[in-house]
Parts: C-alpha cells; structure tokens; sequence
C-alpha cells in the first residue's frame, strides 16, 4: 500500500503512543476505498481531521478539519489543482497542509504562516484502511488486520472556538432592537405572530396604529418599513438610512428568508469584502482596504474603488443591522442594500433585505430597480447556500480564534462592537440582578 509521513505542526508536548484500546498509536479512521477527492471527516484519538486524495489515485492526505480563516468545515472543501480549496473565500492547501494560495492577498502576497493546517504525526494505508498517528509512536507501522474489520472511533464534533460566541439566543440580545415583520403585513386592528430569542410574540396593530407585544416589550415601533421589538432597553439605536427620505429613490424588497445559520455569521458574510468567488458587485481580486469609523452602537467603513470608479460603504448598528451602499462614480448610480436580521430561534434566522436605488444627476433608468433586486437576490443566495452547508451557530468574538487579514476591517469592527454590545449587556445584567436581590 501507499504510505505518506508527515510531521505535525501542531504544538504541545509530544505523547507516545496511544490511548487505552490504541496501544500501537494508530487509528483506522476509514476504508482506503472511502477516501477520494472529497474530503471526508474523520476521528483520531478523539481529535477531529478530514482524510482526502489531492488527485485521484494519489496517497491520502489528513489535515485538521477547519479552516483557520473562518473555521470553516474543510468537508466543504472541494480539491482544485491537487490543492484543497476553501469555499468561503478560497484559500488553498497543499497536501502537507500548507496555506499556498489567499486571494485577497493578490499576486504577490505570501500567507502567514497561521495559516497552514496542522496534520497527525503520521498517515498510512494498510490492509485496505487509512490509519492516522496524531502523535508520535515507536509503532513504525499500523498493525496487520489479519482479516478482521477494525471498528473506526466515532467522529467527533468539532471542537467549539476559545473564546466567547455570540448565537441566536445569547442573553445580551434582549437588549437590543430586532426587526420581525414587514410594516405592510400587520393591518389595523390585525395582528401577527413571529418567533425572535427562542419565543413566539404576537405583535398587534390597534386602533389608530398603535402597536403593541404580547409578551409585553420594552418598545413596538415601525421604522423603514419594518416592524422592530426590543425585549428590554436597547443597548444601541435604530439604524438611519437617509436614502428612504429621498422622493426620487425606487425601493423594492426582497422575500424574506430564512437560514439556519446565526445571525451574526450571516452579518460577517453581509459586510465580507474579500469573498471567493466574489459576490457579483465585488471589486478587483485585491479589494481595496476600508476607512473604519467606529461609532455609537456601531461602525462605518469608506473604501474608494479607483479602478473601477467606485466608492463602497458600510455601515453596521448591534446587533445586526446593516447598509451597504454602492455609489458608481462614473454614472452616478447609487445602490443600497438594507440587511436585517431576526434572530429566530438558536437554528434560525430570518432574513429582511430591502434595496434602493438613486440617481445623482436625474430619474432612476427603468430597469434599474429591477436589476439591483436581481443582484442582492443573487448575493443573498450564495450567502444562505455556503453557510447552510458550513451550519454555523454563532460569531466567535475572541480576535485569536481566527485569522484575520487586512481584508478583513469590516469583520474585526463587526466582531469588536459585537463584543462591547456582549460585554456591556452581560455586565449591565449582572448589576441588575444583583440589585433586585438585594431589594427583594
């Protein structure tokens, strides 16, 4: 059989030889006849890899099972060239593990050296399986099967990041505003019911319009078309989008949509600048960097896009309201895209996006509300496809947890204001609590 030995990157002090039940150090972790180009996810010693062949044919490769970009599964990965490349924003490994290709760096920009895959201590086939050593053993080979059928270890989950994350149901997010209903599907004296913390509210419009929960929240009130609860004091204001005052701007909506990813993985994805393939209203492969402007509840970044003749800007209010706004210099277009998220359920997001267009020096064109929705539709979808087949269910907001590139401002704001908001709230709930047992 085919054998491959590679030395591992990761750190720590070497263990010799295996587990209780593993006294030679290997692990059979599939049947050689299971192991093609796709990555397959696989267990070792209760650590988690994925085992795949770079060319058909080809000795088989393991490598840890996340990308350290955005710890994204490599089980999505698809094999491009003998390399593993990443869906998300197409980085690429070797067979060794090395990072050797990020887009977003350009031509000629080299990968840090974070961002290699670690590997076991060894990889061999024999008797028809695919044996993994993470770690260093005197047992130069795996033992002989003599026919027998060796019982792989289940496959583990993927170990959850270090530091704290922000999913759907995080205490913090009850002091925040969230939108739950377009305002044109709650008539007077009608009501709706929609699901937002892990809860079902019905909101009713009554006589007169006014709106009211049930449970009772700490605000009801429209705003951009939306129907928007606070469950208690919201940490952070309503985002203001002045293009919805301006009588010549067309506006259309999007369905709504749902994803069982979190709300704040679809918000990163939202504000990515750096994606591969590149959204379709994405600049050249070395996107431009942005000016960041930290403020109240949130941040703005400003890029200038010479080449293409376009400034780009984004803007974020916590937890998961957002705007980007694209503005064609040359032609004097500006398209912007409302995303808002809703908080469902810890599996489920719902997604609000509206899209408006303005022409600088006159009417909009016919066709161009029409084509802007097409675009955002488009974008949206490949969002909800990756992160559907990624099952994300939470931001990690620990800097160190992932590897971040220049690229990457509007994500590090994202996760830093989402980390305040966290923080802050978590605290101010803490003090409260601690208040009302000292009065009860």
């Amino acid at each position: 059989m085919a054998s491959s030995w590679t030395t591992s990157s990761r750190t720590g002090t070497p263990r010799i030889g295996g587990r209780a039940g593993t006294p030679t150090g290997w692990y059979p972790v599939a049947r050689s006849s299971e192991v093609g180009t796709t990555p397959r996810q696989v267990g070792a010693g209760g650590q988690a890899y994925v085992v795949l062949r770079t060319r058909p044919g080809a000795e088989v490769t393991a490598l840890s099972a996340r990308c350290p970009h955005r710890l994204v599964p490599l089980t999505t990965a698809t094999v491009v060239d003998g390399r593993a490349r990443c869906p998300y924003h197409g980085w690429e490994f070797n067979a060794e593990g090395r990072c050797v290709e990020i887009p977003s760096l350009g031509p000629v920009g080299t990968p840090p050296p974070r961002a290699d895959l670690s590997a076991p201590w060894a990889v061999e086939e024999r008797d028809g399986w695919v044996w993994l050593a993470p770690d260093p053993t005197p047992t130069a080979r795996p033992p002989r099967t003599h026919g027998a059928t060796p019982s792989p270890e289940p496959v583990p989950d993927l170990p959850p990041p270090d530091g704290p994350v922000l999913d759907n149901l995080h205490p913090a997010l009850e002091h925040a505003w969230h939108p739950v209903a377009l305002s044109t599907d709650l008539r007077v004296g009608g009501y709706l019911q929609t699901r937002l913390l892990g809860r079902t509210w019905t909101v009713h419009r009554r006589t007169g319009g006014v709106l009211a929960a049930d449970p009772p929240a700490w605000g009801v009130v429209e705003h951009l078309g939306v129907v928007w609860i606070a469950p208690a004091e919201p940490w952070a204001e309503l985002l203001a989008v002045p293009e919805t005052a301006d009588p010549l701007a067309v506006s259309g909506w999007l369905p709504p949509a749902r994803s069982p990813a979190s709300a704040g993985a679809l918000a990163d994805a939202f504000l990515d600048t750096s994606r591969h393939p590149a959204h379709p209203t994405s600049g050249p492969p070395e996107p431009a960097v942005p000016e960041l402007t930290y403020e109240r509840g949130g941040f703005s970044g400003v890029q200038e896009e010479q080449l293409g003749g376009r400034r780009v800007t984004a803007v974020h209010r916590a937890p998961f309201q957002l705007v980007r706004r694209e503005e064609d210099l040359r032609t004097g277009v500006v398209t912007t895209v409302v995303r808002l998220l809703q908080p469902e359920d810890a599996d489920s997001t719902r997604v609000h996006t509206r899209v408006l267009v303005q022409q600088t020096n006159g009417a909009v064109s016919p066709g161009a509300l029409a084509a802007a929705v097409a675009s955002a539709a488009a974008v949206l979808d490949q969002d909800l496809a990756l992160l559907a087949r990624w099952g994300s269910t939470g931001l990690p907001l620990l800097p160190r947890d992932e590897l971040h590139l220049r690229a990457d401002r509007l994500g590090v704001a994202l996760r830093r204001t989402l980390a305040d908001f966290a923080t802050d709230r978590t605290a101010a709930g803490q003090t409260e609590e601690l208040q009302r047992r000292a009065t009860a």
